[in-house]
């Protein structure tokens, strides 16, 4: 089956999350009212949508289906010569995995990414993920870093005062 990638839309809102679903990854997207879920996704897509620091992508079937998609951040920093590309999602609907649409998803980045003229571009996977354990972006030409450690801090779990 072909596929299109073209820019995301606030329409898409309702496949994206379809996909999310789909993934049965993130316990939140998971228990959220469809309706609630799908403004907090509106309200980030016109976020994203707002200026050209982020890109949204979606890779649509010849149906007009919407099967995956990629978000991706353009980071500026001061130590490198171009902006960074920080891909914080891509994900295939679970019934399309396999067919082509992540590696298609990834080479629109790339391709946007050197429009750019970014420095890089950088994703965190989790070494509990079926991407990570057969070795997706390995085959797509990403490395791992050996060095480097990925933190987070969770603002939602800190107290008032605390």
């Amino acid at each position: 089956m072909a596929y299109q990638i073209r820019p995301a839309l606030p329409q898409d809102v309702p496949a994206i999350a379809a996909i999310l679903s789909s993934v049965a990854w993130m316990t939140r997207v998971q228990a959220a009212p469809l309706q609630e879920m799908h403004q907090e996704m509106l309200t980030c897509m016109d976020l994203c949508l707002a200026d050209d620091s982020h890109t949204v992508l979606v890779a649509e079937d010849s149906s007009g289906n919407v099967r995956g998609y990629t978000s991706v951040h353009w980071l500026p920093y001061f130590f490198l010569q171009g902006p960074e590309g920080y891909v914080s999602e891509l994900f295939v609907h679970e019934d399309a995995r396999g067919s082509g649409i992540g590696t298609l998803l990834l080479e629109a980045v790339k391709y946007e990414a050197r429009r750019r003229s970014c420095s890089r571009l950088m994703l965190v996977n989790g070494r509990n993920r079926p991407s990570y354990q057969r070795e997706f972006y390995k085959k797509n030409g990403w490395r791992e870093r050996e060095h480097m450690a990925n933190f987070v801090f969770d603002l939602d779990q800190i107290t008032p005062g605390g």
